[in-house]
């Protein structure tokens, strides 16, 4: 009876999204890196998201010059370009939106399409929510703005390395994050669309997609279930490749966090057995 209640007292995690429950934080000792981040101001806070942010800016840009290139040959204007990237501020979405455009798709095709490439951010947002949910109102919606693949990657590592810091400090360093993000995606964007014809054939921007997943990815992958939900994740999506906008990575992802999440489980219930 006694481990059927830990069972169920203990909270649930999902690896796939790295929801931890920070108002909870494990009493352990902390490392001086820790103390370091609990020492830090709000505006140091927000420094150090913008000095973190620096490597993502080697695929970012070239991703963003790729959008407005695309954009401008796909016959549209400067200020059509730059509208799509500072209000929808998502480059798959964006992409997509493009190319459904230039083959004169219905409009709620385009619409839709977008919007279904883009669903993982419901799934970021509900990781952030333990960490930032307690936020007001409009700060909650400008972090909604600039919730993007790296922001979120960056931020819940972050989150879970020092889960004591304020909820101030947390706010803070994500928007040191997106500050870099979102103004280099926008000035990058304009770029392409402007002088992006100078840039050589031969000179392959695309290659900043693969990359930023993988330098997402890869540091999050601490444990065997974040490599099982990982493995989980790509063999399903390969498998639903011929599925159209992206449509088969939406998929795959729920399968991916449930597998994380029963290995997680049931690890743990080896650990209490053996305990």
């Amino acid at each position: 009876m006694r481990r059927a209640a830990r069972l169920r007292n203990r909270p649930f995690s999902t690896p796939a999204l790295n929801m931890r429950n920070s108002a909870e934080p494990e009493s352990v000792p902390l490392s001086d890196r820790q103390r370091r981040a609990l020492a830090r101001t709000p505006a140091q806070c927000y420094r150090h998201g913008i000095l973190q942010s620096v490597p993502f800016l080697l695929v970012i840009i070239p991703f963003g010059l790729l959008f407005g290139l695309v954009a401008a040959e796909a016959g549209m204007d400067i200020f059509q370009i730059m509208g799509f990237s500072v209000l929808v501020l998502a480059g798959a979405s964006q992409f997509t939106a493009v190319q459904l455009i230039s083959e004169h798709a219905p409009v709620i095709l385009v619409i839709v399409s977008a919007l279904a490439v883009n669903l993982r951010m419901a799934m970021y947002s509900a990781a952030m929510v333990p960490w930032l949910g307690g936020a007001d109102g409009p700060t909650r919606a400008a972090i909604a703005y600039g919730l993007i693949d790296q922001t979120y990657a960056m931020s819940i590592m972050h989150y879970e390395k020092n889960p004591a810091l304020s909820l101030k400090q947390r706010t803070s360093y994500f928007f040191g994050t997106a500050t870099m993000m979102c103004v280099f995606w926008i000035i990058s964007t304009w770029l392409g669309a402007t002088v992006g014809n100078a840039i050589p054939d031969d000179l392959a921007l695309d290659f900043a997609v693969p990359i930023t997943f993988l330098a997402m990815v890869a540091p999050m992958l601490r444990s065997l279930p974040h490599v099982a939900a990982a493995t989980v994740g790509v063999i399903l999506s390969l498998a639903f490749a011929g599925l159209p906008s992206g449509l088969g990575v939406l998929l795959a992802a729920p399968f991916a966090m449930m597998a994380g999440a029963f290995l997680e489980a049931w690890l743990e219930r080896r650990r209490e057995v053996r305990a």
